[in-house]
């Protein structure tokens, strides 16, 4: 496959797992976007076919993510407590946003096992589908389903238990 035909391919689900990862900025989530193609393209000879080319495709997303993170801190652009803004969503599931508001429900998720994080990330914010994210994380359909759930649940309880 051509990297034309790659882009082509997988360019909406790429920026759309980064818009869920930037909170929606998509300023930003464009020029990862264009990041992560570069860095692809400039990589293409490491990839092994271990993984489907989304799921490759989306590690360099979230590397490319993390480092823009790290710069921010780096130069004091974003502190510590204000990091996890930039994983805040327009919308989250109703009945949790009126209970509490959207930065606690982020710490909440980012303190979520590494899996269950990037399944609530690319569901609740990259707006994709359980078979779009078993495809981008390896798995099955099936499988994003019930982490998704699972990851809920953990957060619901959590909300629960802080008193929310």
């Amino acid at each position: 496959m051509q990297i034309e035909e790659i882009y082509e391919e997988y360019h909406r689900m790429v920026y759309g797992y980064l818009i869920g990862l930037t909170g929606g900025d998509r300023e930003l989530s464009e020029e990862l976007t264009q990041e992560t193609f570069y860095r692809a393209v400039k990589n293409i000879h490491k990839f092994r076919g271990d993984a489907t080319i989304s799921t490759w495709l989306c590690q360099i997303a979230k590397y490319a993510f993390y480092q823009y993170i790290d710069k921010k801190k780096r130069h004091g652009e974003v502190s510590l407590d204000n990091a996890s803004e930039l994983y805040e969503q327009k919308q989250f599931e109703e009945s949790l946003v009126e209970q509490e508001g959207k930065v606690e429900i982020f710490k909440m998720v980012q303190q979520l096992p590494e899996q269950m994080k990037d399944v609530m990330m690319l569901r609740l914010s990259g707006e994709l589908s359980f078979r779009e994210i078993g495809e981008i994380l390896g798995k099955s359909e099936n499988w994003a389903r019930v982490t998704y759930y699972r990851a809920k649940q953990m957060v619901g309880k959590e909300l629960r238990k802080n008193g929310n």
